[in-house]
């Protein structure tokens, strides 16, 4: 009886590890993503992409959200994630001491790029028509840690031997990029630092018109958030998830609004982050 039970329990075992057999489920890939607002708000918003992104792998998809971008990092460097949505900047940070790499990029609808600029722009009434005639006149920035409302325009201005703190009469930090378009319309300061998608939003709202303004400055092209994924993970297994995520169309995705979908990047493509933090001598550990 005792032997009976033991070559059973022998023949179970050696069943769950065969291939192709139901005895074990499989094992979930596990995502990491960050909340637009709130938690359940960026799962809601992100059911569309999980439920393709199982269908197309043939596996369940996991996701983990998390507060900050601080705690994503630390899940991939912990090897708890398999793949991540992060920040610009903060993938920069994340490939520097976890092992990963951006291999996908959301295209959105309303731009229908998988990148962005900063602008700096001014009223037109004001006769600013370049930053030389900025000098001494009042500057809107949007956050110490926004990418186009201050770090790559503030980096830009710097190649030009431009310092914010000394160039500009009085610089302030509006808290987001309508308030800062919102300032320059209503005279509030001279010139600020804003998205130019989000100026978009804002004209095709009719909050300001497009006429009444100057732009005086533009970035270099800033890339989306990336998709990333540890660099450790099976090769098959990134090949299926790669042609996963480019089968992901029309769909909701978090706080970037609908997508086209989602277009192949690399690592290359945030060496101009990095260049922009190595400029501005940016400790990004400190950054979220």
């Amino acid at each position: 009886m005792k032997r009976r039970s033991l070559i059973a329990l022998c023949l179970g075992t050696l069943a769950a590890s065969l291939p192709g057999l139901p005895a074990l489920a499989a094992q979930p890939l596990t995502v990491g993503l960050i909340p637009a607002e709130d938690s359940q708000a960026m799962l809601e918003n992100s059911k569309a992409v999980i439920d393709t992104l199982q269908k197309q792998l043939g596996m369940p998809v996991k996701p983990f959200i998390a507060t900050d971008y601080n705690g994503i990092i630390e899940a991939l460097r912990a090897r708890k994630l398999d793949v991540a949505y992060l920040g610009p900047f903060s993938y920069v940070l994340a490939s520097s001491v976890a092992n990963v790499e951006a291999f996908s990029v959301a295209e959105t609808k309303k731009s229908g790029r998988s990148y962005y600029k900063s602008l700096i722009i001014a009223r037109k009434d004001s006769g600013i028509q370049n930053l030389e005639q900025l000098k001494g006149r009042t500057m809107a920035f949007v956050d110490p840690s926004s990418a186009s409302g201050h770090l790559f325009p503030s980096a830009g201005l710097q190649k030009l031997n431009i310092d914010p703190n000394k160039y500009f009469s009085r610089v302030i930090f509006s808290g987001s990029h309508d308030a800062s378009i919102l300032a320059v319309a209503n005279k509030k300061v001279d010139a600020a630092a804003v998205a130019d998608r989000i100026l978009a939003a804002a004209v095709a709202k009719g909050v300001v018109q497009q006429s009444d303004l100057n732009v005086v400055w533009t970035s270099p092209d800033i890339p989306e958030s990336p998709m990333v994924w540890r660099r450790d993970l099976d090769p098959a297994l990134k090949q299926k998830i790669a042609a996963a995520f480019a089968s992901v169309k029309d769909v909701q995705w978090g706080d970037q609004g609908m997508l086209n979908g989602f277009v192949p990047t690399n690592d290359a493509a945030y060496n101009v982050v990095r260049e922009t933090a190595k400029i501005l001598n940016l400790d990004l550990k400190a950054m979220k």
